[in-house]
């Protein structure tokens, strides 16, 4: 018999005596056992902090970035075996993808977020506030890493994706973990964290994993932990309701099953493309993962007069799912994940059974290819019909967490989105429409009780991910019933692990603690110029004083002729009358090419090249006569990796451009990005 272990305190370590004994889905047999009894919580938590804490603070975004995107490329090359170990629980090769390849696929996202973060171990967060008359006190804000850890329990649906989803954001932002998958599928998770533990690319004591029930895992978590619960929102509430968690103000991220709806719109009548999507989508948010999703559509709202069509059409793609062993030819849909499912599943059944009709689908005869029905987890998909929506309203109240879903009827859009509403917060909601002013109709509606809305349509359709797919880089979370939290969010999710402190000062203090140029700030002139350095010789707020040069008329009309901008305020001086300019006014663009060819030290050198310019503003009207200069500092540096061993070493800086005039007076400024070599080329 198989002993599934937990990783704790840097070994792998087993329980005390069996918490749970783990079975096959689809033969119904054991295989293995776990148990966590006698673990000393306080002591992991503590490791965390302590352990991995300190070391993942020290690395910079770029560095925690490049580490994720190692762990995904080494988990993608072993993917095979986790196909395997993840067919146990009922999945289907297409289930599997999800939780697999869609999880590591989490990583990659999350890695790619360094670009948006400092080459530092903190986040400087907004813009500088001026705090003062003469610009000596500056404010601004901050983001450091908890210097807690991350308690992640999660669902039994999702036992590979429901922890990388939320690792690669707390890794991502400095902060160590500690997972405890559902114990009935968290022989999928060990079997992974064996491989991320072995691979030795994460520090050590960032990720620790619980097998087994974990009871008394939140218990010593204090006012840097950070705790996130997939699941039910009955014991989400209770975990997050218990003293030392409100007392000590701990993060607390609920992330509940839901009542989700899908909405055909009136528009979308049979002999529309889009009717024929909303039935595709929604009979595959039944049958996938058997409808073990907290995104699966449990609610399908459809107008009055397309009940019937509505339903016929999916009852029969219903009718041609094969249920069975996943490795069967033909089989479509597995099991669930234990024989506790469903149980269940099937009370929930019964319950909505009372008040509504079902009209596809059987509790006890169904068939399954390739395996005894009454051995292994399955169920047979169940649709429901609820004619009276507004009063029979157990629908809005219980959800079946397998493959069930209710047809019901509306109005008008107004009926649609009220009966969305009715979930009390929901995951996500879609609309399937080929009018978009129906779409926005139900979006703008609909938004405040749900945490997403896919909009679908012909024009979308084949890159849509679909109903059921939170994305990495977009919010995952609902309000209300949904359990009122946030994961994932790309750039957001991160800053969730992260404290914000402002910070008040001289400018240049605030500078060295911010590395990015404030305003204000001392500018030390750059000798020799900033070109001729190398990126490691390069210091913030070091600034190239250029010469200066008046500008004429000729620059002018030159300009124009170059640019074929002819624009009034330029060339037509008979025009100005009502406006804000005194005489014909040198464009923009001109002073800011002027102000390269003042700034820029030709010869080669360090800089490879100029590849972008933002922030450009124009805030001073400049007249012929205007005598112009440019202060060219130093704003900021980003560290950039080699992408192979032939690429050049290199980073971007950014460099702050502030063009003045003969009174001193900034009329334009910019940001200007360039790549810069280094002088170790090994780096």
């Amino acid at each position: 018999m198989q002993r599934y272990q937990s990783y704790i305190l840097g070994e792998w370590v087993d329980g005390e005596g069996v918490e749970t004994k783990l079975y096959n889905a689809i033969t119904g047999e054991q295989f293995g056992e776990t148990s966590s009894a006698g673990f000393d919580y306080a002591a992991i938590l503590e490791y965390g902090r302590r352990t991995g804490g300190t070391q993942l603070r020290k690395m910079t975004f770029q560095e925690r970035g490049r580490m994720l995107k190692a762990l995904a490329l080494h988990l993608m090359s072993l993917k095979k075996k986790y196909y395997e170990v993840s067919a146990w629980s009922g999945a289907t090769k297409v289930d599997s993808w999800i939780d697999i390849e869609g999880g590591i696929g989490n990583l990659f996202a999350n890695a790619s977020l360094r670009r948006q973060f400092p080459d530092l171990p903190y986040y400087v967060d907004g813009t500088m506030a001026p705090l003062s008359k003469e610009g000596t006190f500056i404010g601004h804000h901050i983001m450091t890493p908890k210097q807690g850890v991350a308690v992640h329990i999660n669902a039994f649906n999702f036992p590979i994706w429901g922890m990388l989803e939320k690792i690669a954001v707390n890794l991502m932002a400095g902060v160590p973990a500690v997972v405890k998958p559902s114990e009935y599928t968290c022989y999928l998770t060990e079997v992974m964290v064996r491989d991320i533990i072995a691979s030795g690319i994460l520090p050590e004591g960032s990720l620790q994993l619980i097998c087994g029930l974990g009871r008394g895992i939140i218990d010593h978590v204090d006012l840097e932990d950070t705790v996130t619960f997939t699941g039910s929102a009955h014991t989400g509430k209770d975990l997050k309701g218990l003293p030392h968690i409100t007392e000590r103000s701990v993060a607390f991220n609920l992330e509940a099953d839901s009542l989700n709806a899908s909405v055909l719109g009136e528009k979308a009548t049979p002999d529309t493309e889009e009717f024929a999507l909303f039935v595709k989508e929604v009979t595959k948010e039944i049958t996938v993962k058997a409808g073990q999703k907290c995104t699966a559509v449990r609610r399908i709202i459809v107008p009055e007069n397309l009940l019937e069509d509505v339903q016929a059409a999916i009852s029969k793609r219903l009718s041609t799912t094969i249920i069975g062993d996943p490795s069967q030819e033909g089989v479509r849909m597995g099991a669930l994940a234990t024989r506790t499912q469903v149980d269940r599943v099937r009370e929930s059944v019964e319950l909505l059974a009372k008040s509504q009709e079902m009209v596809f689908g059987d509790l006890d005869n169904f068939e399954v290819v390739g395996a005894d029905k009454d051995k292994g987890a399955f169920f047979s998909p169940i649709l429901f019909r609820n004619s009276d929506p507004f009063n029979k309203v157990d629908v809005h109240n219980v959800e079946a967490f397998g493959p069930v879903s209710t047809i019901m009827p509306y109005k008008n859009l107004d009926e649609a989105v009220e009966l969305a509403r009715m979930g009390k917060g929901s995951l996500v909601s879609s609309i399937v429409t080929p009018d978009d002013k129906e779409a926005r109709d139900y979006v703008v509606g609909a938004a405040s009780m749900h945490g997403r809305i896919l909009v679908l349509n012909k024009d979308c359709a084949k890159e849509s991910t679909g109903h059921g797919s939170p994305m990495p880089l977009l919010t995952h979370g609902g309000p209300g019933r949904a359990g009122g939290g946030e994961e994932m969010g790309g750039k957001r999710g991160i800053l969730h692990y992260l404290q914000r402190t402002a910070i008040q000062g001289h400018p240049t203090t605030i500078t060295e603690i911010t590395q990015q140029f404030q305003v204000g700030a001392a500018m030390p002139e750059a000798n020799p110029h900033v070109f001729r350095k190398h990126f490691e010789e390069l210091v913030v707020g070091e600034t190239v004083y250029t010469h200066k040069h008046t500008v004429t008329e000729s620059d002018i009309v030159n300009f124009a002729n170059v640019s074929g901008d002819n624009f009034y305020a330029h060339m037509d001086e008979t025009s100005l009358d009502g406006t804000i300019f005194e005489g014909r006014v040198a464009h923009g663009y001109f002073l800011l090419s002027k102000a390269a060819g003042l700034f820029v030290d030709p010869k080669k050198g360090p800089v490879l090249l100029n590849y972008g310019i933002d922030e450009a503003r124009f805030t001073k009207p400049v007249y012929p006569g205007a005598t112009i200069g440019v202060r060219f500092t130093v704003k900021e540096k980003i560290d950039q990796e080699k992408r192979s061993e032939d690429d050049i070493a290199k980073g971007i800086v950014k460099f702050l451009v502030d063009i003045y005039d003969e009174t001193g007076e900034t009329c334009g400024m910019a940001t200007i990005l360039t790549m810069v070599r280094k002088i170790d080329q090994s780096s």
